[in-house]
């Protein structure tokens, strides 16, 4: 279970370690394109970079050149790489130091450039502690070339690509090897807190081996470290890592809980002040709202009741007016009735003496008529009634037939006619003179 665990941490250093080691990488043809690029161009600042001619390899870790043709050639070294000159028939070398160009025949001759610039070694140590735990260590070494003359003779610089490949390899490999001894004697928390011991060592052992301390300094490699430094120490097994951080993690998520209950509590204690304070004032804001609500609902109503006191006053006079005003009224139509009455009854006085009078002078008419109906001769009735006759005739019903029958001797007809209208009216006048 625990192989299968993935340790996030240690793969994210790893990362960075691969990340790191290629920024430190040379880059062999660089040089030459930046010259490509730059000579020439808008941004040319006068730099040069040396670039190697046919004959040389075209990624050379130093951009040296040769000039010249056939045997009279010349090599062209930057001021800042070492080269080592020699000659066939010699046993010392023609020359060797910084930046020193110099005539070469390829067909007696022989040289090396190396560079002379500082060193960077990347380490990964996976080491065992004393407790049988893997620890891998990280760290890097830097050096430099302090004794040309020496190194060249001592160390592998002839890899055109990378002179110093193969000396970054072996101080590597030392160095790996003087922290897995050191690790061996120390436990994890040690490797953890403290890793001053494991610097010492390495320096110590890297000093002996490169520098030659102790042992003269004919019996170095010629170089120099400049640092030594251990970045990380992680364990590799994740278990064991986290049961490393647990105690840690326990004691910080402790504190970090009585921080929170002891501010828990201060904010408890305040919140309960704040809230006694504000159910305090809440309750005398309500007491004060109650009291204010009660003077205000009693002068509502005072002055409603007031209100509705003069509104009955007001209301009673009103009415008061009302009748007195309807009483007033009533009187005056009482005595308008009353007037009416006289007026009408004086009017049927009136009308009935005008009555009397009118049938008084009716009655006298009437008997002056009749008294002049009485004093008509016969005569004047006989020519009113002659007179009269049409209007008789038209009112009499008209009949079917006419007949006529002649009593006595053929005597006139109309003259009969009219004798009988006038006994007819002296019958009536008769009638009327009895009953006068």
């Amino acid at each position: 279970m625990e192989s299968q665990s993935k340790n996030d941490y240690m793969d994210q250093v790893l990362k960075e370690q691969v990340q790191l080691e290629n920024a430190l990488r040379v880059q062999r043809a660089a040089p030459a394109q930046a010259q490509r690029m730059r000579a020439g161009g808008p941004e040319d600042d006068g730099t040069r970079f040396y670039e190697p001619e046919s004959g040389t390899p075209a990624g050379a870790a130093v951009a040296y050149r040769i000039t010249g043709f056939w045997r009279w050639k010349n090599v062209v070294v930057p001021p800042n790489a070492y080269v080592v000159h020699t000659r066939r028939g010699y046993a010392d070398p023609l020359h060797c130091g910084l930046g020193t160009s110099f005539r070469f025949d390829p067909w007696t001759d022989a040289f090396i450039v190396v560079p002379a610039a500082m060193q960077t070694i990347l380490i990964n140590a996976r080491s065992i502690t004393r407790e049988r735990q893997g620890v891998l260590v990280q760290g890097y070494v830097q050096w430099i070339i302090d004794d040309f003359k020496l190194a060249y003779r001592k160390c592998d610089f002839t890899d055109a690509l990378d002179p110093m490949r193969l000396v970054n390899v072996q101080l590597r490999e030392q160095a790996e090897a003087a922290i897995k001894d050191k690790v061996a004697t120390m436990s994890i928390d040690e490797v953890l807190a403290d890793k001053q011991p494991i610097i010492k060592e390495l320096t110590a052992r890297l000093r002996t081996i490169m520098e030659g301390e102790g042992e003269g300094h004919d019996r170095g490699l010629g170089l120099r470290i400049v640092t030594v430094q251990i970045k990380e120490a992680i364990v590799s097994s994740p278990r064991v890592w986290e049961m490393l951080q647990r105690p840690f993690r326990s004691e910080r998520a402790k504190e970090a809980r009585l921080a929170e209950l002891a501010s828990e509590a201060v904010v408890n204690a305040k919140e309960s002040e704040a809230s006694k304070t504000t159910a305090k004032l809440k309750i005398e804001t309500d007491a004060e709202v109650a009291r204010l609500r009660g003077v205000s609902e009693s002068t509502a109503f005072d002055r409603e009741q007031s209100e509705k006191a003069r509104r009955a006053k007001v209301e009673a006079e009103a009415l008061a007016a009302t009748l007195a005003h309807e009483k007033e009224k009533i009187g005056k139509r009482a005595e308008l009735a009353k007037l009416q009455i006289e007026v009408e009854l004086g009017q049927q006085d009136l009308r009935k003496a005008a009555e009397n009078r009118w049938e008084e002078k009716a009655i006298g008419l009437e008997a002056q008529r009749r008294k002049v109906e009485n004093d008509l001769t016969p005569t004047a009735l006989q020519a009113q009634l002659i007179d009269r006759i049409p209007e008789i005739a038209s009112k009499m019903p008209k009949p079917n037939e006419l007949r006529s029958v002649s009593i006595g001797g053929g005597g006139d007809g109309l003259h009969t006619l009219v004798a009988g209208l006038v006994e007819l009216v002296d019958a009536l006048k008769a009638g009327k003179g009895g009953k006068a």
